[in-house]
């Protein structure tokens, strides 16, 4: 990496507004003599617009970190803060609010079988009451061609490829403008040139909508693609920062 990308991620997480914040979170898993701490003093802060990656060994705690950070169970002890809210202890309808403000992608795509391209995509539009009055159809189908599916947008999944199935999957997550995507393992399924081409494709629409992205991968073929990566070892943070973007460049 070069000097100046350094200079300009210093001034930029300087300056930026910071979009989750974690401080000294712990997480367990069980109860009683089956209680497993599986999250050890987590440390973290992100900032808007970052693109980060998580990575790491199974079992080192990734997923579980990003399923706090997404609101997908709450937070136990310590300090987890998501667009200012403290996710510490917090109830089902907090929760559910949260989920509402970041877009979701995952290894297995999640598509509904049932329904075509487009109106996966448009579910997504029904969750958020400010785009009811809108015409959702016609958002849901720009947002299938901006991920290059123009021609797909009446696609039932089972005649989809894997690599399309995750751009009706990134689609979905993107076209409610959130502010926060989380992606677990997006190209663990794909092979080595559809796997560059979504994450390409997420990094130039997170970056036209001034999203952040949070993506946990094994993929050592786009770590290229990151701001910052970090290494989680053993449900520990090992590793923050620009110096392991330098190292790979």
């Amino acid at each position: 990496m070069s000097p100046d990308f350094a200079d300009t991620f210093a001034k930029n997480n300087m300056t930026s507004e910071t979009v989750i914040n974690v401080s000294n979170l712990d997480h367990f898993f069980g109860e009683k003599t089956l209680k497993k701490q599986v999250l050890f003093d987590i440390n973290l802060a992100i900032k808007a617009g970052e693109i980060v990656i998580m990575t790491g060994p199974s079992g080192s705690g990734k997923t579980t970190l990003l399923s706090l950070m997404g609101g997908l169970r709450s937070a136990q002890v310590g300090s987890l803060q998501i667009l200012d809210q403290e996710m510490r202890g917090a109830n089902k309808g907090k929760l559910t609010k949260l989920r509402r403000q970041i877009g979701y992608i995952f290894q297995a795509h999640n598509l509904m079988t049932f329904l075509t391209a487009k109106e996966n995509v448009r579910m997504s539009l029904e969750l958020h009451e400010q785009y009811l009055n809108q015409d959702i159809n016609t958002k849901s189908i720009a947002m299938l061609e901006a991920v290059g599916l123009g021609d797909h947008v009446d696609y039932y999944p089972e005649s989809l490829s894997g690599g399309q199935k995750q751009r009706v999957a990134i689609a979905r997550a993107l076209v409610s403008h959130p502010k926060i995507v989380l992606a677990d393992e997006p190209t663990a399924s794909l092979d080595k040139q559809s796997g560059r081409d979504v994450v390409e494709l997420m990094q130039k629409l997170a970056k036209e909508q001034d999203c952040t992205i949070l993506l946990v991968t094994h993929d050592n073929r786009i770590l290229d693609i990151a701001d910052r990566i970090i290494y989680m070892e053993d449900g520990q943070l090992k590793s923050d920062g620009v110096d392991m973007r330098i190292k790979l460049n």
